[in-house]
């Protein structure tokens, strides 16, 4: 079984510039994670593009699901920022025949204290797993692309009909 990981950006690829004194996206962090570990998955990762989630527009997002639709991998984790990663989800759901599972982090993945080693082990698991269909791997849980919001108050993702 292969996985094909496509990084579009958000926090979970964010990097320091000193130059700058502030946080970019950068390249996709997601193959460094993985490659630290002692894995028996095969897997690709390409760098769609690296942009801050907010900054995403709906022409990227039919960037993104060509992507996926032109990917020959039947599983596809993605990696994004989270503060529109409901609304590209939703994006893919027109894609058929395949297991898209999104997932992202509240802090950049270098950080130790990120979230983003566990979201991907979560997602990398849902992509292996789950039936063909667009899923969110966040806070420890998999959502449906159709049943679920950032809770902003929270910081955490959560199924629409619970607040």
């Amino acid at each position: 079984m292969h996985i094909s990981i496509i990084a579009v950006g958000g926090t979970i690829d964010k990097v320091y510039f000193d130059a700058k004194s502030q946080y970019e996206v950068g390249p996709p962090n997601i193959a460094r994670v993985l490659g630290e570990m002692n894995l028996a998955v095969d897997y690709t990762v390409t760098s769609l593009m690296q942009k801050d989630s907010l900054d995403l527009t709906d022409a990227d997002r039919e960037i993104i699901l060509a992507a996926v639709q032109q990917d020959s991998s039947c599983r596809i984790l993605i990696t994004h920022g989270t503060d529109t990663m409901v609304q590209t989800a939703r994006s893919l759901m027109a894609a058929e025949g395949k297991t898209i599972v999104l997932t992202g982090a509240l802090e950049p993945a270098l950080f130790k204290t990120s979230d983003a080693v566990f979201n991907i082990g979560c997602a990398l698991a849902a992509a292996q797993t789950l039936a063909p269909g667009v899923y969110i791997a966040m806070n420890g849980r998999i959502f449906t692309a159709d049943n679920v919001r950032k809770n902003l108050a929270e910081n955490r993702f959560e199924e629409v009909g619970t607040i």
